[in-house]
């Protein structure tokens, strides 16, 4: 576990801008269980989160569409609230940073660390964006 000065700045990040955290199992049952969109991050203290995935996250936020609901859980911190959004995100593997799209509880689209790393924030902003324009 990571030290709460250490991560809570990068939690207030995504709440500042209107995304809930979610710790436990139960939280994130509730969340994906709504009717609608939601938006799930998987935040994570590495470099490529704080340079593009949070920021195009809350970039993608500016798209005429938009999610419903906007979650996020942190790696290496709410372990078992992690290990259950990544459940929903099956088949993808375990991945941080990763941001799901959720459409009445089923997974509509993903974009993996893989996706994330090396990529601007306006690029994750993009692809996100295209995503709300199919889905939400």
């Amino acid at each position: 576990m990571y030290p709460e000065e250490l991560v809570r700045p990068m939690q207030l990040e995504l709440e500042n801008a209107g995304f809930t955290s979610l710790h436990t199992p139960e939280e994130v049952d509730v969340e994906l269980a709504k009717e609608g969109t939601t938006l799930v991050m998987v935040n994570s203290v590495c470099g490529c989160a704080a340079g593009t995935a949070r920021p195009g996250a809350i970039a993608s936020l500016g798209n005429d569409k938009h999610p419903s609901n906007l979650t996020t859980v942190f790696a290496g911190v709410d372990k078992e609230a992690v290990n259950q959004a990544r459940e929903k995100m099956i088949p993808f593997p375990p991945s941080s940073p990763s941001i799901a799209l959720f459409k009445d509880g089923q997974l509509v689209h993903m974009l993996e660390r893989h996706h994330i790393e090396g990529r601007s924030a306006q690029a994750i902003a993009a692809n996100l964006a295209a995503a709300y324009d199919e889905f939400c």
